[in-house]
């Protein structure tokens, strides 16, 4: 069978990839297997969680024979089976291992034969000469008119997989996004729903401060999904929090490594996909495996603020997390697996009570990028992981009820805002280039994949002080809000914090599950730590100091130099991989200090009190002292004239 495969709508004269007349692009959709195996022996879940990265790395390896196959295709045409075909008997073998490594420990598992096959899916593209290129342009997907608020946009394949960059979007060649991933905010209506809260709910908040990512420390693991495997993920992650994150860090290893927090007792790792331009920037994981190899191209944006805050439950007190809980929230393959584990946000510094679901937001001048993520907040009370990752806990319901047998937790909610300008789609980003999250490489850069883990490495006392002031309804911690007036303006836009449980349908509207703003006290911030914005209060605007600071206040030393903790696939426990290494040369508009991708250093100052403007409190007190000289002098020669 053949299939005409088109690239990607935002790029015009892109040479790379032939361009089929259909105007069709493809990616590979495969069932993921991790959602039927949600019950594994613990002593199998080693085997079994290797076994599945390698469908993983097999379905990767299948997309880039599809782009190659693209390439030399005449008119597009080329032999679907081709591909497909040898991609069902390698998964075939690796279910049948997997099979057996859990028919070894328990129960065999049956049904999971039937999940070898996995087929093409077909899109249509917007052709590059649409000039309108926003977001109201209608696409067609399987034949069917779809308009550009739903799920399933218009997406490209034909990514120049070596990391190269070719005429187009930066170097995504067709590998996504589209301009029908995109919608302006300013026409989306406000959908933020705050949730009503009962007597004795807990209203208290507790915020940490670990920092932006500022030194860089990046790597395309996945300690929870893909634990013991290099490159586990196929995309890049940001890292804050625990500094010994990789494939093969023990819990031993985390609880003894440094942390970028604030508080010293938080050694947690907060970890979700790097945002990046896709200007042409090449960074160093452009031949890396998980980077450019993969298609995850471009430079990688440093937030310029990150806010982690736990809140309470609406309608009764919170217990304690449990030591090394692990949460993921979202989903990385929400492109082919559907929605029902999406849980993306994304808005605009200034609009926070619209939030989308499917879109990357495209921001008004004077207006920053936020992703936000609202973790699952009920426990099962037993279990810090599950086969899955995701049975072990769940969302409330939105007036905060657990699931029987569930107890609520701690809520985390991560704010990350970048300074980014909403790129110029009328002309595929060659004015103001395409931002997007990486990605798996089949997933095509959709918004609707974003998402983020957390693994729990608090001190248990510091826990323990989390839970008490959340339940009295106080704000604390080294990131809490020094108090009420201290944020953005709330004239506009002002808003609730997306919804923790995830909606069915991307489109439809988030909030359901928000919750109420925290009772606040005023709280003296530690020195080096970074301000934050209330969590569920008014957004700010995307400029002004809060978010300088963040910057500059990020625990970062100036003359580190950016790390790296990339492992490369299929690699031993060695941890020298992880060690800095010099910083990349850049041309204009690359950073200079890049490692595996890594970001700039921070921004610090420089000079002398002239420069710096640090001795500018030194000011008054000189001109008091000139204007007092001059007043004796006055006084002394009208005494002379008096004698």
């Amino acid at each position: 069978m053949a299939v005409n495969v088109f690239a990607s709508a935002t790029e015009g004269g892109n040479t790379a990839v032939p361009l089929g007349s259909s105007g069709v692009a493809a990616t590979i959709d495969c069932p993921d297997l991790s959602e039927r195996l949600t019950t594994v022996p613990q002593a199998a879940r080693p085997e079994v969680d290797t076994e599945l990265a390698r469908l993983d790395q097999q379905i990767a390896t299948a997309y880039g024979q599809l782009q190659e196959a693209a390439r030399g295709a005449d008119d597009g045409e080329l032999d679907e089976a081709a591909v497909l075909d040898p991609l069902e008997r390698e998964r075939a073998a690796t279910i049948e291992r997997i099979v057996a490594a859990v028919d070894k420990a328990g129960d065999r598992p049956e049904g999971l034969d039937a999940e070898a096959a996995c087929a093409l899916r077909r899109t249509e593209a917007t052709t590059a000469g649409a000039e309108s290129g926003g977001p109201e342009q209608g696409q067609r997907q399987d034949g069917k008119e779809q308009e550009a608020g739903n799920g399933d946009d218009a997406d490209g394949t034909g990514q120049d997989a070596g990391g190269q960059r070719p005429p187009g979007n930066g170097g995504q060649a067709g590998n996504g996004p589209v301009a029908g991933d995109y919608a302006a905010i300013e026409s989306v209506r406000p959908n933020a729903v705050e949730a009503p809260r009962r007597d004795g709910a807990s209203n208290g908040s507790f915020a940490t401060s670990c920092g932006v990512n500022a030194e860089g420390l990046f790597n395309s693991d996945n300690l929870i999904a893909a634990p013991g495997v290099g490159n586990g993920a196929h995309h890049f992650h940001d890292y804050v929090g625990n500094q010994d994150n990789d494939a093969f860090s023990s819990d031993e290893d985390l609880a003894a490594a440094d942390t970028s927090c604030a508080d010293r007792g938080d050694k947690s790792s907060y970890y979700w996909p790097v945002l990046r331009l896709q200007n042409g920037t090449v960074e160093q994981d452009a031949q890396s495996p998980g980077g450019g190899i993969e298609g995850n191209a471009g430079e990688i944006v440093t937030p310029a603020e990150v806010t982690l805050t736990f809140e309470g439950n609406e309608r009764g007190k919170v217990t304690e997390m449990p030591r090394l809980l692990r949460i993921i929230t979202g989903d990385a393959k929400a492109f082919v697996n559907g929605d029902a584990n999406a849980n993306a946000s994304w808005s605009c510094t200034g609009f926070e009570d619209r939030q989308l679901k499917d879109k990357y937001p495209l921001c008004p001048s004077g207006s920053d990028v936020v992703r936000t993520f609202t973790f699952q907040s009920c426990w099962d009370g037993r279990n810090i992981d599950s086969a899955n990752h995701r049975t072990h806990v769940a969302f409330a319901a939105a007036d905060g009820s657990c699931p029987d047998g569930f107890r609520p937790v701690p809520r985390l909610v991560q704010r990350i805002v970048y300074d980014v300008d909403a790129p110029s789609l009328q002309d595929g980003g060659k004015t103001v280039p395409l931002f997007a999250v990486d990605s798996f490489p089949e997933q095509l850069h959709k918004p609707v994949t974003d998402h983020s883990d957390f693994i729990n490495v608090f001190d248990e006392d510091l826990m323990r002080e989390m839970v008490d002031c959340i339940n009295t309804g106080r704000a604390c911690g080294a990131g809490a809000s020094p108090g009420p007036g201290q944020g953005g303006d709330p004239g506009e836009g002002a808003g609730e914090a997306p919804q923790e449980q995830p909606t069915g349908d991307p489109g439809a509207n988030p909030g359901e599950d928000a919750t109420d703003e925290p009772t606040e006290k005023p709280i003296e911030e530690p020195t080096g730590a970074a301000p934050t914005e209330e969590p569920t209060g008014a957004p700010q605007q995307g400029s002004g100091a809060p978010e300088d600071d963040a910057r500059q206040t990020d625990p970062a030393s100036p003359s580190a130099e950016p790390r790296a903790a990339t492992t490369p696939a299929g690699a031993a426990d060695d941890r020298s991989a992880a060690e800095a290494v010099p910083g990349a040369e850049g041309g204009a508009g690359a950073r200079e200090d890049v490692a595996a991708g890594a970001a700039g250093e921070p921004r610090v100052p420089q000079g002398g009190l002239a420069e710096t403007g640090s001795g500018l409190g030194l000011w008054p007190a000189a001109v008091g002292g000139i204007l007092f000289a001059g007043g004796c002098v006055l006084l002394a020669r009208s005494r002379r004239h008096a004698r």
